[in-house]
């Protein structure tokens, strides 16, 4: 059977689309590289036999400072019995083995939990239980509150609810129709710094702009309206880009908000085509900003650059899934959900341009390498990054008293790891990093409750808990 050049170009843009790195470990392509080039010394399960076990790096005593591990690999060492794979194995392949090493460490140490049993948790310096505050919620996607700790609350599937006095409210109705496929959907729901004087509330979602050669095509867009007796009104268009630039992908569509001295930051990911990311005339692998009613700042990076677009303020980003600001520094943060490995979590500054995907620390979700280099000049390194992955989603800086010892720590929720992390953050550098519960579902967002308690937002089943320390 003959395959055609484009057959083949579909079906690996395919077996690159988003599983879940965490699902992928240990599979795949650079598995099998593994078995060919390196079982026979370092055994199956990477323990060892004529060669050291793979799974503790203390006894990788050639490699370090002196000579990176892709080098080590295609030079060999003929004093450890190490032969050389230069001709033989590329170096983007080496750096997918060493990423295949990574998972399996993770897989054969585990990542210890912070579950006490019976419920409870201990991290940080406290214990508490989780207890559940919103329940029967159709994949909850975020939450904004508002009136005194009354919940705004979006689920993907297209609903926007309120939740106030204890009660889960029908959907608002009259709200824009998102296009729900795959990742998109109705997703961020963020409210303007001045809420309590003009009401705004605003959206963002993936949305559909109708069909190219039979496939509904789309890109996400943000609106802003009022609710008046649970009902949509006084709807604006903030954002939405030309529909030459739409796609039928239904992955990455970024989509995260934030708010700063009157303009709105948000996200819009590649959309699968990942050099887009670096492509200045598109949208898409980018971060925005504009004014909060829509308008393109003067200012902006590339405004003066020919054929950029307009509202562009960083490049080179994945998958933005997350964004707020560090309540003292006033900094921008981004959580960027990687590949396979190469989860990142960013410090977001003007003009800079993140390196997705010329450099990451992931491989494609099929073990297939994506490029060997991790660092580049001209490219921003991330403050912190997970490889292997744990599916980063929202993020929120802590500002309650509750757990006073975690104010203006950086909380990061996980998908398919099912985790919540918090970093602790000083001088803009991430100085550590700490599971604070796991296995309670998927962790969509986080959010600092006006009560002083932090909240999360859990699917599987869809619902909001808050953290609850116990005295």
């Amino acid at each position: 059977m003959k395959v055609s050049f484009i057959s083949l170009l579909i079906l690996g843009f395919i077996a690159s689309l988003p599983v879940s790195g965490q699902h992928a470990i240990g599979t795949g392509k650079v598995h099998e590289l593994y078995e060919q080039h390196c079982m026979v010394c370092h055994g199956k399960d990477l323990g060892g036999g004529l060669g050291v076990t793979l799974l503790d790096r203390s006894q990788w005593k050639e490699v370090g400072e002196g000579i990176s591990f892709i080098d080590y690999i295609l030079a060999g060492n003929e004093d450890a019995s190490m032969p050389p794979f230069e001709g033989i194995l590329t170096r983007p392949e080496i750096r997918g083995l060493e990423i295949y090493i990574d998972e399996k460490i993770q897989q054969a140490e585990g990542v210890e939990g912070a579950s006490m049993g019976e419920g409870v948790y201990s991290s940080g310096g406290y214990e508490f239980m989780l207890e559940n505050v919103v329940e029967g919620l159709d994949s909850p996607w975020s939450v904004a509150f508002y009136d005194d700790g009354r919940m705004l609350i979006t689920e993907k599937t297209g609903q926007l609810r309120r939740f106030a006095d204890g009660e889960l409210h029908a959907p608002v109705e009259g709200i824009p129709e998102a296009w729900v496929s795959r990742q998109g959907g109705l997703l961020e729901v963020a409210l303007h710094p001045d809420y309590k004087d003009n009401a705004w509330v605003y959206l963002a979602y993936s949305a559909s702009s109708g069909e190219k050669n039979g496939k509904p095509v789309g890109m996400t867009r943000v609106v802003r309206g009022r609710i008046i007796d649970n009902i949509w009104m006084d709807e604006e268009v903030i954002f939405e880009s030309p529909e030459e630039f739409h796609t039928p992908s239904q992955f990455h569509f970024g989509t995260r908000m934030a708010f700063q001295d009157g303009y709105l930051f948000f996200s819009i990911g590649d959309r699968g085509p990942k050099q887009e990311a670096q492509d200045l005339s598109r949208p898409n692998g980018k971060i925005h900003r504009i004014h909060d009613d829509g308008r393109v700042p003067t200012d902006n990076p590339f405004l003066d650059v020919e054929g950029a677009f307009p509202t562009i303020w960083t490049y080179g980003n994945r998958n933005a899934q997350g964004l707020d600001l560090h309540p003292v520094a006033g900094e921008l943060w981004e959580s960027e959900h990687g590949p396979r490995g190469g989860d990142e979590i960013n410090l977001i500054e003007r003009g800079l341009n993140y390196g997705w995907p010329v450099i990451t620390y992931g491989m494609n979700y099929n073990g297939s390498p994506i490029t060997d280099k991790t660092e580049m000049d001209g490219m921003e390194q991330p403050k912190h990054y997970w490889t292997p992955s744990i599916s980063v989603c929202g993020i929120d800086f802590y500002e309650g008293d509750v757990f006073p010892e975690w104010q203006n720590d950086l909380f990061v929720t996980g998908l398919a790891s099912q985790q919540l992390h918090r970093l602790k953050i000083e001088d803009g550098k991430v100085v550590s990093d700490e599971i604070v519960f796991k296995g309670e579902g998927r962790v969509r967002d986080v959010a600092s409750g006006p009560d002083g308690h932090l909240y999360v937002v859990l699917n599987r089943p869809g619902r909001i808990v808050r953290l609850v320390p116990i005295e």
